[in-house]
């Protein structure tokens, strides 16, 4: 686990309402001045970013310089991923920790544990505008009426496929539907021998594919109201589909698939299309350019119906444990990250999106090329997304524009409902990825679809129970 701490207070600039910090040559960060009596000290656990330049170039450096301009003493600890569930358990069993964790899906089986956010999110939409729905949804529990975390942004889940491999399948622009992975993907692996890979594990792309897969086949696990449903026909038509994709276009190496394997696969170039954020394309313009350059999008899959719908790639919410000391620092940390999230879009390389996109940008030197005529956020992620400004020379324009309108066809962990600590503790126990997977080794889909619901009911059951999640069934 990497570890960097601030240890030291340097003197800060005030101004009459604001505070900046500025080390050198570096850009600005908008910082509103801290309340008075506010606390002293902050602790931050994070996760390591699938952009390495964000944490380095950027959030760390930010975390510095706000702390400086504050007054408080910021810790900020990086660890993988997977161990955010363990590390979050372990330190609120025992009462001690991080002042502020961030989850990348919705951390709702905390909530009793954790503090509610709603006067962060209220003060938030009142500087900024409103949150984007699919935030909202992924950090609020209708049933409670509590925002058991804050969710600053988020990450757009595409289709990433090699244009060359579906060019000479006779599909160059890529697939539509799920349909065209088996036609298509299946064509690419018979006669090119390269497979398609979406992941069949226990692992977060997995869980996302599943679920993306599930929703474009008009099914789900629960409904608006809080009910499961998911063992209905829909469901297991949609499994049925995984069974054949797989005979079809992938091979026995996704049921070990970490969440990095297939990013490794497209950039080895042993992978004909993947369910992944940016990030894949991101490193493979670091390490295997004239892959990148071949690396095209897509938005998410038609289902036999013509719905489609993903699920966002990383949900970045921020939980406050109730045996927090500094709460009033935590709050104030969020806040203002909203307000510098044009810097985490850019650092990010675009991997970033905003949850609050009417946020105005900052004055002042941002530490990026000023964009004609842009006032918001949402001005940026139009003129980055439709002129990537990371592209490689000689790569394609507009690649990244088919991403352009993503909030339409990406939907939150508990959709057509909210995500809540049902929802979250399915996600964490890998229930929808076991169930696809099971019939891919050749469970029958109607089997596979019953036992996901039997423990997908149970629990449901016990948070019912316990008065976090509605419905009845």
């Amino acid at each position: 686990m990497a570890k960097r701490s601030l240890l030291t207070r340097r003197d800060f600039i005030k101004a009459a309402g604001i505070g900046a910090v500025t080390m050198g040559v570096a850009p600005t960060i908008f910082l509103p001045r801290q309340a008075h009596g506010a606390s002293k000290e902050l602790k931050i656990l994070v996760w390591s970013h699938f952009v390495p330049r964000f944490d380095k170039e950027w959030y760390d450096g930010y975390v510095q310089k706000w702390g400086q301009a504050n007054g408080v003493k910021v810790t900020v600890d990086h660890i993988n991923l997977a161990e955010i569930p363990s590390r979050t358990a372990a330190e609120i069993s025992a009462g001690q920790g991080h002042d502020l964790i961030e989850w990348i899906a919705p951390p709702s089986q905390f909530e009793p544990s954790v503090l509610d956010l709603g006067d962060v999110v209220k003060d938030a939409e009142r500087r900024y505008g409103k949150q984007h729905p699919l935030c909202r949804a992924s950090s609020y529990n209708p049933n409670t009426k509590k925002f058991y975390s804050f969710c600053p942004g988020w990450t757009i889940d595409p289709g990433c496929y090699r244009k060359s491999l579906w060019e000479k399948a006779g599909k160059g622009n890529g697939p539509e539907t799920w349909e065209d992975l088996i036609t298509y993907g299946g064509k690419i692996k018979r006669d090119q021998g390269i497979q398609l890979g979406i992941g069949l594990s226990q692992e977060l792309d997995s869980n996302m594919a599943a679920r993306g897969l599930l929703w474009s086949f008009d099914t789900s696990i629960q409904d608006k109201k809080e009910n499961v449903v998911l063992n209905n026909p829909k469901t297991i038509e949609a499994v049925g589909y995984m069974a054949r994709l797989f005979k079809e276009a992938m091979v026995p190496e996704v049921f070990a698939w970490t969440a990095v394997s297939n990013n490794q696969a497209l950039i080895a170039g042993r992978a004909s299309y993947i369910l992944n954020s940016i990030s894949a394309y991101r490193s493979a313009q670091q390490q295997v350019p004239e892959i990148a350059k071949d690396i095209f999008f897509t938005p998410a899959l038609k289902g036999p119906r013509g719905t489609r719908f993903n699920s966002e790639h990383v949900i970045y919410c921020y939980v406050v444990p109730k045996y927090s000391k500094n709460v009033d620092s935590a709050k104030k940390f969020l806040l203002d990250l909203v307000g510098n999230y044009d810097q985490a879009m850019h650092k990010s390389e675009l991997y970033n999106s905003p949850a609050f996109f009417h946020t105005p940008i900052p004055s002042g030197d941002r530490g990026y090329p000023a964009v004609k005529g842009a006032k918001k956020l949402i001005d940026l992620h139009n003129a980055w997304f439709s002129d990537d400004p990371f592209a490689l020379p000689g790569e394609a324009k507009g690649k990244l524009a088919v991403l352009k309108d993503a909030e339409k066809w990406s939907a939150n962990l508990g959709y057509p409902g909210p995500a809540n600590p049902a929802e979250g503790e399915v996600f964490a126990t890998f229930v929808l990825p076991n169930m696809m997977a099971n019939a891919a080794r050749g469970m029958a889909p109607g089997m596979a679809v019953e036992q996901a619901t039997l423990l997908t009911r149970t629990i449901f059951a016990k948070w019912r129970k316990k008065g976090l999640v509605g419905g009845k069934v």
